[in-house]
């Protein structure tokens, strides 16, 4: 009987002494889609502690790609890991040509994106890829 009491005690505090898992953003991810409704592919790499996001492609409503101004730019950067699966930093809105705080909170193969511009703010899903 003491070994079973000796085994459950071990296990729970090993169990309970375990950080929570974090889950990296870092990866593809397929952006959800914009005004027009084109979607994009955001490549989440370091950039020094931190992590950023660039736009490798972009494709149409329709799936076509498409080749916009915005492809090969950093729209997402000084991504901080905060608590867990969360980040803050910074991310660019190209329609409004400036720069806000933003969050992003990783769950599996799901990342929601969240900023507020002007008063107005947005949540977004984006979907990983690799």
């Amino acid at each position: 009987m003491r070994r079973i009491a000796a085994f459950v005690s071990f296990m729970f505090s090993t169990v309970l002494g375990l950080p929570a898992l974090a889950e990296s953003a870092e990866g593809l991810w397929l952006t959800g889609p914009d005004r027009k409704g084109q979607v994009g592919h955001v490549q989440f790499a370091r950039c020094g502690p931190a992590l950023c996001g660039t736009i490798l492609r972009a494709y149409d409503a329709s799936g076509a790609r498409v080749n916009t101004p915005n492809v090969g730019k950093r729209v997402i950067f000084g991504m901080s890991q905060e608590s867990g699966s969360t980040y803050q930093g910074k991310m660019i809105l190209p329609q409004f040509k400036t720069t806000i705080d933003g969050t992003m909170k990783v769950s599996g193969q799901q990342m929601k994106l969240r900023g507020c511009y002007a008063g107005l703010c947005q949540t977004q899903t984006w979907t990983r890829l690799k």
